[in-house]
């Protein structure tokens, strides 16, 4: 019996020391969990961070902050994020223009593919194309062939070099054939004053940021960039509709860690952001923002940021575009 229970105790260190660890992400998250927005307090990627970080909260069981780090275009942010530990307690809430950040800024100090880890897409939105009420035209055909008639004296506005709606803009100069003139704020604030104040005659947006001017009669809208109508707009065509497939134009938000954030952690933030978007009120609210859930793995991350390199760094190249 003795040399029995020797046996079965040798067994059981053998096993003991065999088996793997437990690993040490198994108790994330034990504390806050601070989620970055590179950019101020107010804009569409600021609303819907708070949007995602109010659902996460409730899905981890533990705050998730939203921190917001603005300056030089989302670089400030994502740099923060980029060299932080890849802990799981600091993300990147991200837009879509961090998949053109090394093509707009050839000395960046991180890469925005390399040095982030993908975890979860969260929702997309096309923009709308708005004109102060100032300007004649009724239609988006009408400001084509306004445009035509005199060149160079339609001007559009961005919020910065290489922005998306500058990006936007210079598609539509290309596919429509109209010499329009580009003009870049270093700010949302001012650049809406002007258009309101009709001293800027057009501009894209967001949708969510531009309906409640719209429907304040502010300015008017002219058409929307996605691959279908808006339900908030209904009536308004697609560029798409119009014969300018090129200009199908969606903007989108996804999570992104530091490289290196262990798989579990990554799999288990993105069943949570997963589950946010599985909720009516969250849907419901996208929807009042002008946005579409999206629900989707890891990778659709890299292939939604790699799409968007290849197209707009062609833009970007071929415009000869620069941030100085």
């Amino acid at each position: 019996m003795r040399r029995i229970r020797t046996v079965l105790l040798l067994i059981l260190f053998s096993a003991a020391i065999a088996a793997p660890a437990v690993p040490q992400t198994a108790a994330w998250p034990t504390q806050p969990i601070r989620m970055v927005v590179a950019f101020p307090p107010g804009g569409a990627t600021d609303v819907m961070a708070r949007l995602l970080a109010q659902g996460l909260t409730g899905e981890v069981g533990q705050n998730v902050i939203v921190e917001n780090r603005a300056g030089a275009s989302g670089i400030v942010g994502s740099e923060a994020v980029a060299k932080a530990a890849p802990d799981g307690y600091t993300l990147l809430f991200a837009p879509s223009s961090h998949a053109t950040l090394s093509e707009l800024y050839p000395s960046l100090p991180f890469s925005p593919v390399r040095d982030f880890t993908s975890i979860a897409t969260f929702a997309r939105t096309p923009y709308l194309f708005v004109v102060s009420p100032g300007v004649p035209a009724q239609s988006m055909q009408g400001l084509i062939e306004l445009a035509r008639r005199r060149p160079g004296e339609i001007a559009y506005a961005s919020t910065g070099m290489g922005t998306a709606q500058h990006l936007a803009g210079e598609i539509l100069r290309r596919v429509a054939g109209i010499d329009i003139l580009h003009v870049p704020y270093k700010g949302s604030g001012a650049v809406r004053a002007d258009l309101l104040a009709g001293r800027i005659q057009s501009m894209f947006d967001n949708v969510a940021v531009m309906l409640p001017y719209v429907r304040r009669g502010e300015v008017r809208a002219l058409a929307v960039t996605g691959a279908k109508r808006s339900p908030l707009v209904p009536n308004l065509p697609t560029l798409r509709e119009l014969g300018f497939r090129e200009a199908e134009i969606e903007g989108w938000f996804v999570l992104l860690g530091p490289a290196g954030v262990p798989d579990d952690i990554v799999r288990r933030l993105n069943a949570a952001v997963n589950a946010v978007l599985s909720v009516p009120s969250t849907v419901e609210h996208l929807a009042e923002l002008g946005a579409e859930p999206l629900i989707g793995k890891p990778e659709d991350v890299t292939a939604l940021i790699a799409g968007d390199r290849e197209k707009w760094g062609r833009v970007i190249r071929e415009a000869q575009i620069r941030v100085e």
